[in-house]
C-alpha cells in the first residue's frame, strides 16, 4: 500500500503530486528545486547554493519517511546548463560517502520549472 510523505521542512509540492511516495520499503521522490519552505522563495543567487537548497529540501523529505542520505539507491539530477556539473557535483557529493553513493544520471534539459538550474529526485530504500 502506498503512503504519501509530506513535510513543512520542504517545499510544498506546486502541482498534482506529493514530495514523495513510499511504497513498501521503497521511497520515491519528487523532483526537488531551490524554493526555501519557509518563504516559498527561490534561492538560485549562484549554483552552489541553489544546490545546497535542494539538497536540505531532499534530506528534509528522506527525514520525515525515516530515512537519510544512507538509503537512496538512486538519484536523477537534471540540469540546464552541464557546464555547471562541477560546482553542482561538489555539492552532492558533500551529501554522501563516495564508497557507498547511489546509482545516478545527470541529464541536461532545455528548461525546469521556475526556470530553476538544477532539480533533483531520489529512490530510496529501507
Amino acid at each position: 500500500m502506498k503512503k504519501i510523505i509530506h513535510t513543512d521542512k520542504a517545499p510544498a509540492p506546486i502541482g498534482p503530486y506529493n514530495q514523495a511516495v513510499q511504497f513498501g520499503n521503497m521511497l520515491y521522490t519528487s523532483g526537488q528545486i531551490a524554493i526555501n519552505p519557509v518563504t516559498g522563495a527561490l534561492e538560485i543567487e549562484d549554483i552552489s547554493s541553489e544546490t545546497t537548497c535542494v539538497m536540505e529540501n531532499l534530506k528534509a523529505v528522506l527525514e520525515a519517511a525515516g530515512m537519510s542520505f544512507e538509503h537512496v539507491i538512486k538519484s536523477s539530477i537534471f540540469v540546464s546548463d552541464m557546464h555547471n556539473f562541477a560546482a553542482i557535483n561538489k555539492v552532492y557529493a558533500s551529501y554522501f560517502n563516495e564508497a557507498t553513493a547511489p546509482a545516478r544520471e545527470t541529464v541536461e534539459v532545455a528548461n525546469l520549472p521556475k526556470f530553476v538550474h538544477v532539480e533533483i529526485s531520489m529512490i530510496a530504500s529501507l
